[in-house]
């Protein structure tokens, strides 16, 4: 089932109070991390209203990219000087990678912030797209736009998580396999975070 848009804007962090760092999955990188200051990076975790309910969409980046290439992401990327917070890098890096304009999208809020073992501090923005909206994939960077119902993807029985050998330790990766696409690494992180809060909306929102 779809959740309403109350319980949407009760699982997230409000607009005007964004998480702040570390990510929530800070202390298993810890070996890795340190206490070095990340990147700045934010992406837009997009909610498509279709007949059959919301969907999430996704971009699969090209091939032959210096990092990530041919992974199923969420688009955005790293801050600009110039972008005024990470709703403002979510939405240029969504116009820039798929062609989406900032007036067809709105924000309803943040998540926890998650960290990369690439050495980014991701704060992802969850927004609902109005209207129609036909991607425009930038070739040099993505590859394919494609969209998840959210329902499937609030099915336990679709998320999987793995246990992997990394830099030297064991740790523990979320996935979720929708045919023949595997989402997984920070995406699938990202999103486990938003189904997690979803279930247990915990943060109380201050006026």
């Amino acid at each position: 089932m779809d959740p309403t848009e109350q319980e949407l804007l009760l699982a997230l962090h409000p607009l005007h109070a964004p998480p702040r760092p570390p990510g929530w999955n800070r202390a298993e990188l810890a070996d890795v991390l340190g206490d070095g200051t990340l990147v700045a990076a934010s992406v837009l975790v997009p909610l498509c209203v279709r007949e059959t309910g919301l969907s999430v969409l996704f971009t699969r980046r090209v091939e032959g990219l210096r990092q990530h290439a041919g992974q199923v992401s969420f688009p955005g990327g790293r801050r600009d000087a110039a972008d005024a917070d990470a709703l403002a890098t979510a939405l240029r890096e969504s116009h820039e990678e798929i062609g989406l304009d900032a007036r067809a999208v709105q924000a309803l809020g943040y998540l926890d912030c998650f960290d990369t073992i690439s050495g980014y501090s991701v704060t992802p923005v969850v927004a609902r797209i109005v209207g129609e909206f036909r991607a425009r994939p930038n070739p040099a960077e993505v590859a394919e736009v494609f969209e998840v119902p959210l329902a499937w993807l609030r099915d336990p029985d679709h998320h999987r998580i793995r246990q992997v050998e990394a830099l030297g330790q064991v740790r523990f990766i979320h996935e979720y396999r929708f045919g023949e696409r595997l989402i997984w690494g920070a995406t699938a992180g990202i999103l486990h975070n938003l189904l997690l809060r979803m279930e247990t909306p915990w943060i109380s929102h201050e006026p």
